[in-house]
């Protein structure tokens, strides 16, 4: 008697083998043993035949790609934001799409802290001088601002917009919001940040930190116009998705002085949701070393953390292989669809 055909799961990119011996328990699986995305084709030539997927940051996940892979019963996200994926097509298709909502959110809210005090205080200008074997002792050079007494508003108020702000609290600024969604869920926030309209957010802070997703509405949310309305002198930092800034925009704000500086986790070129965007990022904007600090894509780029994500990803994938609800399931995160998280 023939034994039943196991299901097939791939991961499009590296997983930590705990992950791989979990799947294993339920499905053949089929990984991305590098560190580096396989080519659409190669992709596609493991997926035909899949019944669960495990995608990240890099993938993009539609239609046309749905029609490829006929037995696909998931699309696990290992990620919080899916803008990448689109989720009528998935249900379209009779595709669960789940995701990851709460394990990036501190790791996010850590690294925004870090950056907006990178910039304020100009510690990679520091850490450059030292390292270029010149310097020799204090002298009253690279003087930059402290956050204590200073606003800062927050662009987007969901999980990782409140975890910032409790973050922030010990630092005695002001904290201020905005958020598009009229009732948000609380999700373990501190008590007295002010809620405000576009306008004023931009008007009264001092560092300006984005935590907003890539939606129609926030598309370009930051752009020339908006930019000149901000303080003079302000900081700008964005961990939630490149393309809520215009970064040619920026760059001229920057130049101009406009912006004292600009901080980013995330950039346009990563959008994949967007049919038009940059290959590359602003090249105008990288001319700025002394007023800058970029990362690549870090916000959740903690060893415990990610390795989490990806075991939960997985679990998403077991429940819809078993014909239960992925617990990540989108459709039981409809609250949460419209916020700025």
């Amino acid at each position: 008697m023939m034994s039943e055909k196991r299901p097939k799961v791939v991961l499009t990119h590296w997983v930590q083998d705990e992950v791989l011996t979990l799947l294993g328990q339920h499905a053949d699986v089929v990984p991305n043993p590098t560190r580096e995305s396989w080519p659409q084709e190669e992709l596609l030539r493991h997926c035909r035949d899949a019944d669960a997927l495990i995608v990240f940051m890099p993938d993009r996940i539609g239609a046309d790609f749905l029609r490829e892979c006929p037995k696909l019963r998931i699309v696990a996200g290992a990620l919080k934001g899916y803008d990448n994926i689109d989720p009528q097509a998935c249900t379209d298709a009779g595709v669960w799409l789940s995701v990851v909502p709460d394990l990036l959110t501190v790791p996010t809210a850590e690294l925004a802290v870090g950056l907006l005090l990178a910039l304020t205080r100009r510690i990679p200008a520091g850490d450059r001088l030292i390292r270029s074997g010149t310097f020799q002792g204090w002298r009253p050079t690279l003087y930059g601002e402290g956050l204590a007494g200073t606003t800062v508003g927050i662009l987007g108020y969901g999980r990782v917009g409140q975890t910032i702000a409790r973050r922030l609290s010990g630092f005695d600024v002001e904290l201020v919001f905005h958020d598009v969604v009229e009732t948000l869920p609380v999700h373990q926030s501190v008590e007295g940040p002010e809620r405000v309209d576009l306008e004023t957010l931009l008007r009264v802070t001092d560092h300006l930190i984005t935590a907003a997703p890539l939606n129609d509405s926030t598309l370009h949310l930051l752009n020339a116009d908006r930019l000149r309305q901000m303080k003079p002198g302000a900081t700008l930092v964005n961990i939630g998705r490149g393309s809520v800034v215009n970064e040619e925009d920026v760059a001229q704000a920057l130049e101009d002085g406009h912006l004292a500086g600009y901080a980013a986790d995330v950039f346009e070129m990563e959008d994949l949701s967007l049919e038009e965007r940059p290959p590359e990022i602003c090249e105008a904007l990288l001319g700025f070393p002394e007023r800058t600090v970029f990362t690549p894509h870090l916000g959740s780029a903690v060893a415990s953390v990610r390795e989490a994500i990806a075991l939960e990803a997985a679990w998403n994938v077991v429940d819809a292989l078993e014909g239960r609800v992925p617990r990540g399931a989108v459709d039981e995160l409809s609250l949460e669809h419209g916020a700025l998280t």
